[in-house]
């Protein structure tokens, strides 16, 4: 399985974004992570538009945005001028997640729902066809730096086995904890699309980035 990893801003140094984040282009990242917090959904409060349109004009990376908001309906529209971009909701957040993700698409975007640790991760089967992406928190949402919660990977499973039932197209997001240790694990369990926040950010980030992608690139080895 080829995977992807995404460097999550939150954990960037904020007095050196837009240098660091040029260092993730030039280091063949793909795509930022970009989680926005309301102090509501989760306890901490991050950032919001003007980050993102300071992003879109320093870079052309995907950005991966992870609305952490009560009712994401309301802001689908400001978000969804990120033409392109993905576009992540809670299900646990949103009123009408199967409208939020058809708005989602019709404007442009691709289509994302997120379940917290205590979600059951079949509560996204009603919409996995309106859905470019499955993202599964294994930490509580709302902080960096916290511990994978391992057993959490198994809903990667369950969730890859029914989107082959149905031969869907789907990506699967893991958040959360991910680091050089146990990102063979993660990949294993059916994620494709990997958030890395202090694993990449803390050090040396050309260096992070190198060793995550060979132990990645080390998957099925002994």
């Amino acid at each position: 399985m080829t995977a992807e990893i995404l460097p999550s801003i939150l954990s960037a140094d904020f007095m050196r974004l837009g240098e660091q984040v040029s260092i993730l282009q030039d280091a063949q990242a793909r795509a930022l992570h970009v989680d926005v917090m309301d102090g509501v959904f989760v306890p901490s409060i991050s950032f919001g538009f003007p980050v993102i349109d300071s992003l879109v004009a320093q870079t052309n990376l995907h950005l991966d945005i992870h609305l952490m908001i009560v009712k994401p309906e309301r802001y689908l529209d400001a978000f969804t001028k990120y033409q392109g971009s993905t576009i992540v909701v809670h299900a646990e957040a949103c009123e009408d997640l199967a409208g939020a993700a058809k708005k989602i698409r019709a404007a442009g975007c691709r289509a994302g729902a997120a379940v917290n640790p205590e979600t059951d991760c079949r509560e996204v089967f009603p919409v996995l066809d309106l859905l470019d992406e499955v993202m599964v928190m294994t930490v509580h949402p709302g902080f960096g730096g916290q511990k994978m919660m391992e057993e959490i990977l198994d809903k990667g499973r369950i969730l890859q086995e029914e989107i082959r039932r149905r031969n869907l197209s789907v990506h699967l997001e893991v958040d959360g904890g991910v680091n050089r240790k146990n990102i063979r694990k993660v990949c294993a369990s059916g994620f494709d699309q990997i958030v890395c926040g202090s694993a990449v950010f803390r050090g040396d980030i050309r260096e992070n980035l190198r060793a995550l992608r060979e132990a990645l690139a080390g998957e099925g080895q002994n």
